[in-house]
């Protein structure tokens, strides 16, 4: 590489180290902009609330909350944590784990701290000491590098400086050493020897500098790299002809050949409550209709669906898949719905409602909906606190909740013939209304269910439509089964504004969607 072409990297390499000291890259994530998995784990007589708030870079640390629900006060003993990939030869070989810290202000708070070394599926699994004996579960987390770290300007004028420090001072050094090295004590070297002396430090300066570029050109490259496996869904094209939907979902190869493992499929997906990809439509910008529906895999990369009527206008779309290895991804697209589209009879699973538009004013905490019934929100519990009479009268960003709905019958009296909707009492989508997050969501958390089979133990293999194999602690009601009118779920909002929060349960054979609005701050 010649003198200029050095120089130039080097100066491209400062470049690119100036912007990653004052920005970060911004991207998805597996739930939309909530890079944070909270999710509520039954665990042989054990009830944990935990939250796992992921870092933004991996190798990184992440915090682990838990907060012991049942039984409470010293019934535990202590919890121990490990992180671990889901699948691969290193699922086999956990580590050491570690000791969560008990809160000494409250004893069914605990919090711990560990290292995420590799990009992909993991688990944090969790051993469990106390009255009940001892147990162990885990809860599945995607470890993905979402941003490269900044550098505070400071430090990176302070290492500038440095550097150069660095090469006046060889330089200096080597050129004292040519002109005077082998001086006689107190002799004064004359012009020939400064002179000499001069160009061992020109040149060595200039060597220096050509070795420290190389580096820095090392870095640049490396850098790149990292900044090309940033997380980005995997790329969607939507066409639609007719009323049929082709979503055609393109595969994602890592640019690193030390990160082959971080590629991902467009045919390796596993069904997640009885499908391969749930898909939310919502139309923009007044988010006044949305629909939930579920296209079926007819080839490699290639989900389609028969849209239903539908108004016409923009909608953008949030689709739901978890890959072989439990990895969860949200892919994102956008289309416009024509008017007057011939629309198909919706799935037996498919939802839809059309709330009022955002324009119209925030929604409370009761919500009409067509057939007479209502849905009605109680205000969220704050988990890190005591769960008794603790109910916030703000929401803020980064906290977690546990959110509370009940369905109610055409008299205003508990529903009485409400069973599960997809094996499950509800489920929740947690929608920003500028479209940078949106988390799916059940009432035992944000995680998969897909991906909490495979971390407790149930096989790929096993996993058919119907979610065979399901552990044991993560139980599904039989779909006729007459269940509660009630349904929770762990979330918590990761950046303040304003969301819209849809609620999906069912009754005979109607799916009902509550609409809310919540401000967070």
């Amino acid at each position: 590489m010649s003198v200029r072409a050095k120089i130039r990297n080097w100066g491209r390499a400062v470049l690119v180290m100036s912007l990653c000291a004052v920005t970060g890259v911004p991207s998805a994530m597996a739930h939309v902009g909530s890079k944070d998995v909270f999710e509520e784990l039954n665990a042989g007589g054990y009830k944990l609330l935990v939250t796992v708030r992921m870092p933004t870079a991996i190798p990184g640390v992440a915090a682990v909350e838990v907060r012991a629900v049942e039984p409470s006060g010293d019934a535990i003993r202590e919890i121990r944590i490990t992180p671990m990939p889901i699948t691969g030869e290193a699922a086999n070989h956990p580590p050491t784990p570690d000791l969560m810290v008990r809160s000494k202000d409250d004893p069914d708070f605990y919090t711990g701290n560990l290292y995420m070394m590799a990009t992909g599926s993991w688990e944090v699994r969790f051993q469990i000491s106390g009255a009940s004996g001892d147990r162990t579960a885990a809860v599945a987390v995607p470890a993905v590098a979402l941003s490269i770290l900044k550098m505070e300007p400071w430090r990176a004028v302070l290492l500038s400086m440095l550097a150069l420090l660095l090469l006046v001072g060889v330089a200096g050094i080597v050129a004292a050493a040519v002109r005077e090295s082998d001086l006689k004590p107190g002799a004064i070297a004359d012009a020939s020897r400064r002179r000499q002396g001069l160009i061992a430090g020109a040149i060595t300066f200039v060597v220096m500098g050509l070795l420290l570029g190389s580096e820095m050109q090392w870095w640049y490259e490396a850098a790149a790299v990292y900044a090309g496996d940033i997380y980005k869904p995997l790329a969607v094209q939507p066409v639609l002809q007719g009323n049929v939907l082709d979503l055609h979902v393109s595969v994602f190869v890592s640019k690193s050949a030390a990160s082959l493992g971080r590629s991902r499929l467009n045919s390796d997906f596993l069904p997640d409550h009885g499908h391969l990809m749930h898909l939310y439509m919502i139309r923009e910008p007044e988010m006044d209709a949305v629909y939930h529906v579920h296209p079926d895999l007819v080839g490699p990369g290639d989900f389609r669906l028969r849209l239903p009527t539908m108004p016409a206008g923009e909608y953008k779309l949030y689709g739901d898949v978890v890959h072989a290895n439990g990895f969860p991804e949200t892919l994102l697209a956008t289309i416009n719905v024509p008017a007057g589209m011939q629309g198909s009879a919706p799935g037996p699973d498919d939802a839809a409602a059309t709330p009022p538009p955002l324009s119209a004013g925030m929604l409370g905490s009761w919500c009409a909906l067509p057939d007479g019934y209502s849905m009605v929100w109680d205000r969220p519990q704050d988990v890190d606190k005591p769960l008794a009479g603790n109910a916030p009268q703000a929401l803020t960003a980064g906290t977690a909740y546990i959110f509370h709905f009940a369905l109610l019958d055409a008299k205003g009296r508990p529903a009485g013939d409400v069973v599960p909707y997809m094996g499950m009492a509800g489920h929740a989508a947690f929608v920003k209304t500028d479209g940078t997050v949106f988390a799916h969501t059940h009432p035992e958390g944000s995680a998969s269910m897909a991906a909490m089979m495979l971390a407790n133990g149930s096989n790929s293999s096993d996993m058919s439509g119907d979610m065979a194999g399901m552990p044991m602690n993560m139980p599904m009601a039989a779909p006729s089964e007459i269940i509660p009118n009630t349904v929770e779920f762990p979330y918590g909002f990761p950046t303040p504004g304003r969301y819209r929060i849809f609620i999906q349960m069912k009754h005979g054979g109607t799916i009902e969607t509550g609409t809310f609005d919540a401000v967070v701050q």
